[in-house]
Formats: structure tokens, C-alpha cells, sequence
């Protein structure tokens, strides 16, 4: 690779890592897991820098290398994942535990389907359109309607479940369709 696009790929990665790692986060439910994805996904997208920084969106060529990545990692490994409170090892401190129904949050998309799952991310973490989604995962927009319709409604019974057993009526939870329908969080 050149020079020049060797400086745009590591502007690339410095202005986009976080975020590829918030999605990855939301794909994976693990941070670590999260970070060696979005470090694969950037491996692979290095690979073909030069056509890929001549499209409009390279965002969207990268996002679907992070979904792919992510779906590659449950084809190889078909032995399913235990993700535990307390690590072995004692790790930082988690920046992400101000989020007050965080873990019930990952809990009820950890249970969601992939495809449902890569759905509800793609449009309301990363707040992308109906088509957009459609695009990144190879599907009719009928497809990316309805597994968003389902998701949505699996993560609101979830979490207005928990939000009762924890003393908040089920308005009050994260998964309202005020506030998951419009890919916004609050506190950014």
C-alpha cells in the first residue's frame, strides 16, 4: 500500500474504531470479543483499502465485514459461549457500567437469533435505514421489517419482564418504541 493510503486507513481506523467496537460490543455481548472483531474486520477491509476508499460509503463495505466475521465465529465454534459475572482475572473497570439495564439489555439481545440479532443492531444502534441494513446483510427489506418487528418485540418482553421484577413498569425500560424505534441513546 502507498503512503497516502496508508495515512487514509489510519485516519479511517482512528475516526471509526470506537464505534466498530460499540457495534461489534452489541453483535458479541463480550468486550474483548468485540475488539478482536472489529480488529479482524479492519484487517480484512486493509486488505482491499484501495478499491474500498474510491466507494461512497466504506462504512457499509466494513459493517458487513463485521457482521460476516461475527456470523463466521458461531459457524466454527459450535459450542455455545458461557459468558460469566466474574473473570478469573481481575479487569479494569468497565466504562459502560453507568448504563443502568445494560447487562438485561445484552441479556435479551444475547437470546435474539443472529440474523435478528445483526438486525436491531444495524438499524437502531447504528441508526441505519430499512434499505441500508437490507444492503449490509444481503436481504429484502421486507426481511429487514419483519426480523426488526420480531426483535423488537422479543427484547420488549424481555426487558418490560425485568423492568417489573425490578419495581419500573415496562414504559420505563430502554426497549420503548419512543425510544428503540428511532436508533437515538440517550446520554451521548
Amino acid at each position: 500500500m502507498n503512503p497516502d493510503d496508508e495515512a487514509q486507513f489510519q485516519g479511517y481506523v482512528r475516526a471509526r474504531w470506537a464505534h466498530l467496537v460499540r457495534t461489534a460490543y452489541l453483535l458479541t455481548g463480550d468486550r474483548h470479543h468485540a475488539e478482536d472483531l472489529a480488529q479482524t474486520a479492519l484487517a480484512k477491509a486493509y486488505r482491499s483499502w484501495r478499491r474500498l476508499q474510491r466507494r461512497d460509503n466504506p462504512d457499509a463495505y466494513v459493517r458487513r465485514i463485521l457482521i460476516t466475521c461475527n456470523n463466521d465465529r458461531f459457524r466454527k465454534k459450535r459450542v455455545p459461549e458461557r459468558l460469566v459475572d466474574a473473570p478469573p482475572d481481575g479487569p479494569g473497570a468497565d466504562p459502560t457500567a453507568r448504563i443502568a439495564q445494560r447487562e438485561v439489555l445484552l441479556d435479551a439481545l444475547g437470546e435474539l437469533p443472529a440474523r435478528q440479532r445483526a438486525v436491531v443492531v444495524l438499524r437502531y444502534w447504528d441508526d441505519l435505514s430499512e434499505s441500508e441494513v437490507a444492503a449490509v446483510l444481503g436481504c429484502t427489506v421486507g426481511t429487514v421489517k419483519s426480523q426488526a418487528a420480531r426483535g423488537l418485540a422479543k427484547l420488549r418482553g424481555h426487558l418490560g419482564a425485568e423492568a417489573v421484577m425490578a419495581g419500573a413498569g415496562p414504559e420505563e425500560g430502554p426497549a420503548r418504541h419512543g425510544e428503540a424505534g428511532t436508533g437515538r441513546r440517550r446520554g451521548r
